[in-house]
């Protein structure tokens, strides 16, 4: 795929995915408040960030991943799965960033989508299946030193409702971890899905992105 030639759609689907929460500001309030009511511990839709906390992001990767095999049944059983490569991108100056991710074999696993906030100062975070090509419920927040945390309310693929946590850590340049926790209680979290990257080769690894 030629980066350059793609770029208008993937635009194209960056503004869709992040045109709902830089105008829905009074609707977003109203959500934060009723939410914070009843909610696992440091749940938050009003976390703040800068508009340069994913600049490390920008680049190539390798994952390393393990994930539950079942979520929301109390199991502690992981799986690994194959390592794919994610390809990061950058726009208007960082504060868009489209993270292209990968399979093995070079089959797409999905578009990561980060969109900065002026007003708010605050990121959304949306992930893309290939499956829907739509955009994920999202989550929002921001960095504090090397840890970032971004929360939302969603639904499960059982049609749960539940409350999610993005965590992404910064250990160095060249190595950093996403993670994912879900809550089904509003009382307590279980990671479900680790993610450990490692930086690699753009011309290597970001030829067909």
């Amino acid at each position: 795929m030629n980066r350059l030639a793609d770029l208008p759609r993937l635009l194209c689907g960056l503004c869709v995915a992040l045109i709902s929460p830089a105008y829905g500001g009074a609707t977003d309030a109203r959500a934060a408040e009723a939410g914070a009511q009843s909610a696992p511990p440091g749940y938050s839709t009003g976390l703040r960030g800068g508009s340069h906390d994913f600049e490390f992001l920008v680049g190539a990767w390798t994952t390393r991943q393990k994930r539950l095999k079942v979520s929301g049944e109390g199991s502690s059983d992981w799986q690994e799965t194959p390592s794919n490569r994610h390809c990061a991108l950058s726009f208007l100056d960082g504060v868009e960033i489209v993270d292209q991710s990968r399979f093995p074999d070079g089959s797409a696993a999905g578009l990561f989508l980060f969109g900065y906030n002026r007003v708010k100062q605050q990121w959304s975070l949306y992930w893309i299946s290939p499956k829907t090509g739509q955009p994920d419920a999202g989550t929002v927040g921001g960095f504090t030193g090397k840890r970032g945390d971004f929360f939302g309310p969603d639904v499960d693929g059982k049609g749960r409702p539940i409350k999610v946590r993005v965590r992404w850590t910064v250990f160095d340049h060249d190595h950093v971890r996403w993670e994912q926790a879900f809550s089904y209680d509003n009382r307590t979290w279980k990671t479900n899905w680790v993610s450990d990257y490692t930086r690699g080769d753009p011309k290597a690894l970001c030829h067909n992105s």
